[in-house]
């Protein structure tokens, strides 16, 4: 496809003959910086604009979203304070065709984020009971603890949802995967962070 590319290309070049001269061009702009993660909102639906990465070549996938839950925890004057973030990476997430992407294919990288804000929630509710009986000298390995189980059903809940769905292919079970999904987030309504 490239050599048959570069030769069209320096055919059309041949054809419309010698080239006029250029006008003075300004250096280039430097490359704009990546995009930080995107912090998870309802009001914010993904776009493909959004992946920014390219597959490697042994990639199989149409697309992969990469999402994190960040989580941190603190004790100061033996008071403990939580924080906890679904965010969204663009320059790890990719489409493989960016041209031509379907609806159902973002829609159904878009669940993948919103499964992880489902686990934010669920981890920002547990923290409200780990809140009352923390004891501050021991925070790290008992937050590790909390955040590993969490961590640890988020990751089977990812994976059983590409299996389910097939990767988005199986329509029945997206639409059921997107409900379920929706009636988890209201259901945690409680835990979403503040809007911004």
């Amino acid at each position: 496809m490239v050599s048959f590319l570069t030769s069209f290309l320096v055919a059309v070049g041949l054809l419309q003959g010698p080239a006029a001269p250029k006008p003075a061009q300004a250096a280039p702009a430097a490359a704009p910086a990546p995009a930080g993660p995107i912090l998870w909102s309802a009001d914010r639906r993904l776009t493909v604009a959004d992946f920014q990465s390219r597959p490697k070549p042994y990639e199989k996938l149409a697309a992969l979203t990469t999402t994190d839950i960040k989580a941190g925890a603190a004790c100061r004057d033996f008071v403990f304070s939580g924080t906890v973030k679904a965010t969204f990476d663009p320059s790890a997430s990719w489409f493989r065709d960016p041209k031509n992407y379907t609806p159902q294919l973002l829609r159904h990288e878009q669940l993948h984020f919103d499964l992880t804000e489902v686990y934010a929630r669920l981890l920002r509710q547990k923290l409200v009971v780990f809140q009352a009986k923390v004891d501050c000298a021991k925070l790290q390995p008992a937050f590790n603890n909390l955040t590993k189980g969490i961590y640890a059903e988020w990751d089977r809940e990812q994976n059983r949802y590409d299996a389910e769905t097939n990767h988005g292919l199986n329509a029945v079970r997206q639409d059921y995967w997107e409900k379920q999904t929706q009636v988890r987030l209201a259901q945690l309504e409680a835990f979403a962070l503040p809007a911004q």
